[in-house]
């Protein structure tokens, strides 16, 4: 996948449009197609000659988690208490002896801060959702397309035994 380079500008040869050529297999997975590029460059093949296009675009969110709460308190508390243990340690560098309250009380402000404000965005997100969830955006196949003039030596590279590593 291409991005654009700064300020929107396309970045060499990359142009914002799909790329033409012919199917030299079609996948289920995208490791799949991975794997049959990875044959290629393995092949002394010129791989600037293919492409791995994603078909039928499906975004898919898995809910992982009910919230509530108490969960949000003790992610809030949790993440604030690395969080004053990180102050702690990064002040400590400029005291001349190691005091053991001070990484204490850090710990504890940066654990009611933490809990304080993820209780209040959690009050604020459960209008909308009362869920965690994970999204991505998957392809019902994937094809690997080369360059018209390179499919037949792409075809003698795939069908030549695997080399060994």
């Amino acid at each position: 996948m291409s991005n654009p380079g700064a300020f929107g500008r396309s970045g060499g040869p990359f142009q914002q449009r799909v790329p033409k050529g012919d199917v030299l297999g079609t996948y289920e997975t995208y490791a799949e197609a991975q794997s049959v590029v990875d044959r290629l460059a393995k092949g002394d093949f010129t791989v600037a000659d293919l492409s791995i296009i994603g078909n039928d675009l499906k975004t898919v969110e898995r809910v992982t988690r009910k919230l509530s709460w108490n969960r949000a308190a003790l992610e809030g508390a949790l993440s604030g208490a690395w969080f004053g243990l990180f102050v702690g340690v990064l002040l400590s560098f400029f005291s001349p002896t190691i005091n053991w309250g001070f990484f204490l009380a850090a710990l504890i402000i940066g654990a009611v801060a933490g809990m304080f404000f993820r209780l209040i965005s959690y009050g604020i997100a459960r209008r909308s959702r009362d869920f965690d969830s994970q999204t991505q955006v998957l392809a019902t196949n994937y094809q690997v397309l080369v360059a018209g003039e390179h499919l037949a030596k792409a075809q003698d590279v795939l069908a030549r035994p695997a080399p060994s590593e």
